[in-house]
């Protein structure tokens, strides 16, 4: 992963760089983020002001049930919205510039399906299993789904382009998606399953915060740590060669914290697409190609859509819950249909 340092300079200060915009769209999204995370624990089945939720968190009473509410289940799930949004989000810009793939993402590309399949046989074959285990499983099985969609995707002659590598990822998907079904209705698992395929945050619990955080906060400084490679990377492969990266590492390096971030995401909140499609596109935009500022803008505008969403699935039919991930579908599917017919020239 060593640089020569006379080289670097020539190369990236051709990269269209905005530290000053990055800067903004940092500090502005995580004070955004701060008011979503308050809306988030006062919006709910229960109507509860703000200075309640503000009296819960500092000046806990357990003997009032709004505070009790608050602590027990709406603090635990919009963190835990905020913690996923970033997982996904990260992960998807990583992948997109490790692969030059605009239209990469973990849920596009196998790996939420991967982990749901997992998730499945555990349940079927290994109830009861904590938590902690079901995210090692989910790592193992979105490295499965991501092996089978880049076989897939390298079986045709003209190579593996962004398209059908996507292509290859959502006949994977659907694949293994009908399969988890099939254990599901064999199994009489189906209840256990209904909630990872429509993804939520509701019902999470401090344990898995707990246990999931040192993962996420893991994975997102590997990230950081990585990020200038994967600017180089993005280049192009003989370009990061020539800069002295070995591209090999660094693309295993890579994979890893993916791994990671997609299968610790999908094991709390179950197979949510398009989030690491569409907000890196959208960092990009806003601060340049350089990932030193797209992977941490891509961390605070990953949580913000996935708090806004979770706050929007509880406001849409109340007292009802709306799938989060149909309404980020919603923004996901019409982006997606945008990026492919851009790349249609590659089919």
């Amino acid at each position: 992963m060593s640089v020569h340092t006379e080289a670097v300079p020539q190369s990236t200060s051709k990269l269209r760089s905005r530290p000053v915009t990055a800067t903004i769209v940092l500090f502005a999204g995580l004070a955004v983020l701060l008011v979503g995370l308050a809306l988030s624990v006062s919006v709910g089945a229960a109507d509860i002001q703000l200075s309640t939720v503000w009296e819960a968190v500092f000046r806990f009473n357990p003997d009032i049930t709004q505070h009790q509410i608050i602590q027990e289940l709406r603090l635990p799930r919009a963190l835990a919205g905020a913690l996923v949004g970033a997982c996904f989000a990260v992960a998807g810009a990583i992948m997109q510039g490790m692969t030059r793939n605009p239209l990469a993402d973990s849920g596009l590309l196998g790996l939420n399906a991967g982990a749901g399949f997992v998730l499945a046989l555990c349940f079927a074959f290994f109830p009861g299993l904590p938590f902690m285990q079901l995210i090692l499983y989910s790592f193992l099985g979105a490295a499965v789904g991501a092996f089978m969609v880049y076989g897939v995707g390298s079986m045709s002659k003209n190579g593996l382009t962004p398209v059908r590598l996507a292509l290859a990822g959502a006949a994977v998907t659907a694949l293994l998606v009908a399969i988890s079904e099939g254990i599901a209705i064999y199994f009489n698992i189906g209840q256990d399953l209904a909630f990872w395929y429509a993804g939520g945050v509701a019902g999470t619990k401090w344990l898995q915060l707990k246990i999931m955080t040192p993962w996420v906060i893991a994975a997102l400084i590997a990230a950081l740590l990585l990020s200038r490679s994967i600017t180089l990377l993005s280049l192009g492969d003989e370009v990061a060669t020539g800069l002295g990266q070995r591209t090999g590492w660094v693309k295993l390096a890579c994979a890893v914290v993916v791994l990671v971030l997609a299968g610790t995401a999908v094991s709390a909140v179950g197979a949510i697409g398009f989030v690491g499609l569409v907000i890196p596109h959208i960092a990009r935009s806003l601060v340049g190609v350089d990932y030193r500022w797209i992977i941490p803008c891509s961390a605070v505008l990953g949580s913000l859509l996935m708090v806004i969403a979770d706050i929007g699935a509880r406001m849409i039919n109340p007292p009802y819950e709306t799938p989060i991930g149909t309404l980020i579908a919603l923004i996901g599917v019409p982006f997606f249909l945008y990026l492919a017919r851009k790349q249609r020239r590659e089919l």
